[in-house]
């Protein structure tokens, strides 16, 4: 099967989704995710159509699918808590737009927070404001990302993105995106992962499973820290992780890694691709990156 391999780039204000091709493709990777901005704010620059254009010609000549590319919404957006929810609605419609004016079709969302009320009432957040968010026209599919349960996090269930996507009105739009840490962290085992899987389809259902965020975590199961590691080095595990990624369910649907950057200052993620390509854990992974950057 072809694997569909791929890490969290930068997207910058001069060459914007060109810049984001080729960075990617600097790793080895066949696609990618990224943000259209920095995450923390709502700082947003305008989209330059050149650079779609070159994206688009380099893309098709690498021969790597926009289908497959997935934009990351900022964890700004809070739909869960109600003093935010206003301002999170009119972001992601803004958000959604940058999406589709890039052409992609995809773009991840942490479900949210209910600071300050109850679960219960900030999934009924979530559920209000994608309505307010989805409607017949929406191009993009919205992926709500499976969370820890850190704080106050909604969405660390299956059973609790079940009934977001069930309470929205056009949920032929809503995906999972799921990530390997973080369903760790909330208490899944990830070294049955097959269980697992089955578990999830028989709960929410395989076909909406549109994005995998490949991570190890630096902390035991049931954590709820949300803490990512490099594959391999946590513990989840290089082997546990290697059959997530091949997974024959899993077929066609784009992994992406988040894993921290060497001595905050090194993207692994060219060497991370290399093992997981090969089939064959790094144990000098460390060493290997900080010898290539300097």
């Amino acid at each position: 099967m072809e694997l569909i391999i791929g890490a969290h780039v930068s997207y910058k204000k001069e060459e914007q989704l060109l810049g984001c091709v080729k960075e990617a493709l600097s790793y080895g990777a066949n696609t990618f995710m990224f943000y259209t901005g920095a995450p923390q704010n709502t700082m947003r620059t305008e989209i330059k159509e050149e650079k779609i254009k070159e994206a688009n010609e380099l893309l098709t000549q690498e021969g790597m699918d926009l289908k497959n590319i997935i934009v990351h919404a900022p964890y700004i957006i809070n739909l869960a808590n109600p003093k935010t929810s206003e301002f999170a609605v009119q972001f992601l419609k803004e958000e959604i737009k940058r999406v589709e004016k890039l052409g992609i079709t995809k773009i991840v969302l942490h479900p949210g927070s209910h600071v300050g009320v109850t679960k219960e009432e900030g999934i009924q957040n979530i559920i209000r404001g994608l309505n307010q968010v989805v409607d017949r026209t929406t191009k993009v599919m919205i992926c709500l990302e499976t969370m820890a349960g850190k704080g106050t996090e909604c969405g660390s269930t299956f059973e609790e993105l079940k009934q977001i996507i069930d309470g929205v009105n056009y949920n032929e739009k809503i995906g999972v995106c799921l990530d390997t840490c973080h369903i760790h962290d909330a208490g899944y085992d990830v070294s049955n992962f097959d269980e697992v899987l089955l578990t999830f389809d028989k709960i929410i259902g395989l076909s909406r499973l549109q994005c995998i965020h490949i991570n190890d975590s630096k902390n035991g199961r049931s954590s709820h820290k949300d803490r990512h590691e490099n594959i391999g080095y946590g513990s989840i595990g290089f082997n546990s992780l290697l059959h997530v990624i091949y997974h024959d369910k899993l077929e066609g649907i784009p992994k992406i890694l988040e894993t921290p950057y060497v001595d905050k200052e090194y993207p692994p993620y060219k060497f991370e691709i290399e093992e997981i390509r090969k089939k064959k854990y790094n144990e000098h992974l460390y060493d290997t990156i900080r010898f290539f950057y300097k």
